[in-house]
This record gives C-alpha cells, sequence and structure tokens, in this order.
C-alpha cells in the first residue's frame, strides 16, 4: 500500500470560527497544522478513476478538515496525481479491491493519525463539502459516535426517481437486519468519532460495506445521527443502476442471513409453517362437509408446511453456527489477550 503526498512541519492555526475549521486551513501544508486543542479532523476520500472531480473536491474539503487522504481504489487515470497536486495525501491499494476496502483502509488511517472526526466523503462531487461542519458537529458535541449525511431525511432534491426507489429498497432490508431506523443506510457522507474509529470491524469488499457498517453500529452499541444533506448527480453513471442495486442487496441478504437468520429464515418460516396448518384445517372442513379431498388444497398445505419447516431448520442451524463462530472466536480472542499479558510480564 503506497502513500504519496507531502508534509511540512512548522505550520499553526487557531481554533475554528463557528461552522468552519480555520480560513487559513488552505495555505497549511497537509499533516502539519496545529488545531489549538481541538480534536483533529481528518477527511478520507475513497476515489477509483475519478479525475474529473478528485481535484475540486480535495480543494473544497481542505476548506473544512485539517488533513485529507485519498484512498485510490486501483484508479488507471491521473486521480492520484491530480488529488496530491491538490495537497491531499494520497494511499494507494495498487489495484482495484472495492468501496469496502477503501472504507476500511480510510478508517484505519484515520485510527493511525489520531483523528478525534473521521469525515468520509465521495469522490465523484455528488456531496457538498459545505455540509462538513454539520456532520462533524455532533461528533464534537459527544451527541453521536457516527453522523450520516441523509439524502432523505428532508424531501429529496436533485435524486432520481429510480435512486430514491432503490435507496428505499436497500435502507428497508438494512434496517430490518440492523434493528436500526436510519432514512439513508447507503450515503457515503458520513463522520466517525474515535471511539467509532476503535470499535468497528469490517469485512465486505463490495457497495455493501454501508449495510454491513450498520449491522456493525448496531452490535457496538455506537450512538448515531442523522443530518440532512444536498446531492448533485453529475455526469455519466459509471455503474448499471439495476445491476448495482441487485448487487448489493444480495450482499444485504447475506449479511442479514448470517447476523440474524431467525429474522431472515425463522420468521417467514414460521408463517409459512401457519399458513400450511391452516390451510390442512380447511381440507379437514371440506372433506367433513362435501365427503371430498381438496386434493389441490391438500397439495398447498404440504408445499407451505414442508417450506416453512425447511426456513425454521435453516435459521436454527444459522444460529447454531453463528453462536460456534462467536464462541471460537472469544477464545481465541481471550487467548490472544492471555498471551499479550504474559508476553508484557515477561519484559518486565
Amino acid at each position: 500500500m503506497a502513500v504519496t503526498g507531502s508534509e511540512s512541519p512548522g505550520c499553526g492555526g487557531e481554533p475554528p470560527a463557528s461552522g468552519a475549521l480555520p480560513a487559513s486551513v488552505n495555505d497549511c501544508p497537509q499533516g502539519s497544522r496545529d488545531t489549538g486543542g481541538r480534536p483533529l479532523v481528518v477527511a478520507a476520500i475513497p476515489c477509483l478513476d475519478e479525475e474529473r472531480f478528485i481535484g475540486s473536491v480535495v480543494l473544497a474539503v481542505r476548506k473544512y478538515v485539517d488533513r485529507v487522504l485519498v484512498i485510490d481504489d486501483g484508479s488507471t487515470d491521473a486521480s492520484a496525481e491530480i488529488a496530491a497536486a491538490a495537497g491531499a495525501t494520497v494511499v494507494s491499494h495498487g489495484g482495484n479491491r472495492g468501496y469496502g476496502a477503501a472504507i476500511r483502509t480510510a478508517l484505519a488511517r484515520g485510527k493511525e493519525q489520531g483523528a478525534g472526526v473521521l469525515v468520509v466523503i465521495d469522490a465523484d462531487g455528488q456531496h457538498d463539502a459545505r455540509d462538513i461542519p454539520r456532520l462533524v458537529q455532533p461528533v464534537l458535541d459527544g451527541e453521536a459516535d457516527v453522523v450520516i449525511g441523509s439524502r432523505f431525511l428532508e424531501k429529496p432534491k436533485g435524486v432520481p426517481f429510480y435512486r430514491r426507489m432503490g435507496q428505499r429498497v436497500l435502507t428497508a432490508a438494512t434496517n430490518a437486519g440492523s434493528g436500526r431506523r436510519l432514512t439513508d443506510s447507503q450515503s457515503g457522507f458520513r463522520a466517525y468519532s474515535a471511539r467509532a474509529l476503535s470499535l468497528l470491524d469490517l469485512t465486505e469488499d463490495g457497495m455493501s460495506a454501508s449495510s454491513e457498517m450498520q449491522f456493525a453500529m448496531a452490535g457496538k452499541g455506537l450512538k448515531v445521527a442523522e443530518v440532512p444533506i444536498q446531492v448533485s448527480y453529475a455526469g455519466q453513471r459509471k455503474r448499471n443502476p439495476v445491476g448495482h442495486g441487485v448487487n448489493v442487496l444480495s450482499r444485504v441478504l447475506v449479511l442479514l442471513s448470517l447476523r440474524q437468520p431467525f429474522v431472515l429464515f425463522g420468521i417467514p418460516g414460521t408463517l409459512l409453517l401457519i399458513g400450511g396448518l391452516l390451510l390442512g384445517l380447511r381440507v379437514f372442513d371440506i372433506y367433513g362437509e362435501k365427503q371430498e379431498l381438496a386434493l389441490g388444497t391438500l397439495l398447498g398445505a404440504i408445499l407451505l408446511c414442508l417450506t416453512g419447516v425447511l426456513g425454521l431448520f435453516t435459521a436454527i442451524m444459522l444460529q447454531a453456527m453463528k453462536e460456534l463462530l462467536r464462541g471460537q472466536w472469544e477464545r481465541f480472542r481471550q487467548s490472544e489477550e492471555a498471551e499479550l499479558a504474559d508476553g508484557g510480564r515477561g519484559g518486565d
């Protein structure tokens, strides 16, 4: 993983004025600003072939943060060079590893640099950097560990109809699985506290990382807030929206099956089983009234019962596997901590 960008020591700065970071932020080299005792605010921008927008995005973001990192996920154009010229520190994956991998790198780098707040913003210019103070403030005030810029908290403007419909489906599925109700589970414009950076541990490499994040936030008990943002979709779409939506939804369902198997399989299985039993009772009623076997209804009852039993069995098996893996992970973690403690005592 390569890192490019210059850092020059000795550049001081005053505490931020209301609503923004220091006015002199653009005159100060990356990684060298005195934050005046306030938490360090770092921005990370996942980037893949965004040479058209990345320079202007970096310049706009630098007005509101102390440091800008661009996570170059294998760009084949001049994105990395333009980002570095605009004043960002570029962290290169050396190849395309996926949006989720870029988010993991962003979180790790923010933690390494001691960020009090890490802002993640898209590289394609759809987000307005002027919304950064709005995202950062709840974290600075201790009101939230993660703040999500929502396109749908207020009446959305500039969001195409197909995007609104697709995002609602993905958000509904993510909300159902995580137990957290958000209006925009797929937003790429977020702010993270230092506590969130230390607790979040993601595994998804693709675009479903945002949904995995919501599962993880619920599991870690992180405080989450949403603030309204405006977006602007300019330029040609980089991916087919239907294919993209289906791919993300499929991964969300996989996450749901692994984390909440009873929600995805157990509840539907129970409902199907109940429906099958009710149809079975109807078969007996028909036979009692007409002395006839309602073959179609009987077959439907059998099918519903079998499908319901299969769903319940799947939920039980996945839950058992989940608990087994969790137990193994806890034992592994405890053994690692014990080894570290033993090593520390040995060093003393």
